[in-house]
């Protein structure tokens, strides 16, 4: 009950070392790792501390070069991410992998090809190519997969094909699917619980009439990750204010279908903030299923 998670990234720093010379980041995938499982949360992530979530992926995919999408979009060579996931998988039974949504990533990247008309055009073909990606993941044990989809609460996205580019993704995978949308999610709260996925994932902390639209709907048996530490600033909540933030959460859906977490990605804060957000979203979590059981 109230199994706490991370969003994704973390600011792990690479180190100089012997082994660095070989692989300069994998020191700060131990550092991620090791920080999240000292931290008491239950569904960690590798850290993803190799890059932004853009890049990360398009410098892996065969038709983009850098950020420009120069020829048509196709499945990698290897998968990306498989490395740094299966390390957290030996280091810890529960596991997310996490990929950045076929939308994002389009609209985070130039279009520099005749190939395609416009970026609607390219979304499927992205899909496609990080399909591979998503079963690969799923191959490690996996305890969930994550898709990133901040552009999706914008208004820019067509919401329509990005259901369907997620469905691509997410057809025949065993594992639940969490879909992490940034952002107020009010105005797409509609689209967004018809999403083809087993948790929805949002920012509570900052955005708290986020969780007051979903509450108005039909959530069928959905999970829903919520945002409970705020990612956006250095300040450390105190433990009352993030006790009070899940049980509000429980008050309107009940404790089994939440997973706390924070409202987004670690990166942008000091590692020993991050660190501690982390262990005072953990601390409330335990409180409140002491209180519970």
């Amino acid at each position: 009950m109230l199994p706490t998670t991370v969003v994704g990234s973390y600011p792990a720093e690479p180190k100089r070392s012997l082994r660095a010379l070989l692989d300069p980041y994998h020191e700060a995938v131990i550092q991620a790792v090791d920080a999240q499982i000292a931290a008491g949360v239950t569904i960690i992530s590798d850290g993803q501390v190799r890059g932004d979530m853009i890049g990360t992926f398009a410098s892996h995919l065969p038709g983009i070069r850098g950020k420009d999408i120069i020829g048509r979009v196709m499945p990698p060579d290897t998968p990306i991410t498989i490395k740094d996931t299966r390390y957290a998988a030996t280091r810890h039974p529960y596991v997310k992998g996490i990929i950045t949504g076929p939308s994002t990533l389009s609209y985070g990247l130039h279009m520099s090809t005749s190939n395609y008309r416009s970026r609607d055009e390219v979304i499927p073909d992205i899909a496609t190519a990080l399909s591979t990606e998503s079963r690969a993941l799923e191959a490690t044990g996996i305890t969930m997969l994550q898709i990133d989809e901040p552009i999706l609460s914008t208004g820019v996205a067509n919401l329509d094909l990005g259901h369907d580019a997620i469905a691509m993704i997410t057809k025949d995978m065993s594992v639940p699917v969490s879909l992490h949308v940034c952002g107020p999610v009010k105005s797409i709260i509609d689209e967004y619980v018809r999403m083809p996925v087993q948790i929805l994932d949002f920012e509570g902390s900052v955005d708290p009439e986020n969780f007051a639209s979903l509450s108005s709907r039909d959530l069928k048996d959905r999970y829903i990750g919520y945002g409970c530490v705020d990612s956006s600033k250095a300040l450390l909540e105190d433990l009352s204010t993030v006790i009070s933030r899940i049980r509000t959460g429980i008050d309107i859906l009940g404790p089994e279908r939440l997973i706390p977490d924070p409202d987004c990605g670690l990166r942008m804060l000091p590692a020993d903030v991050a660190f501690h957000k982390l262990t005072r979203l953990c601390e409330a979590a335990a409180a409140l299923r002491s209180e519970l059981i």
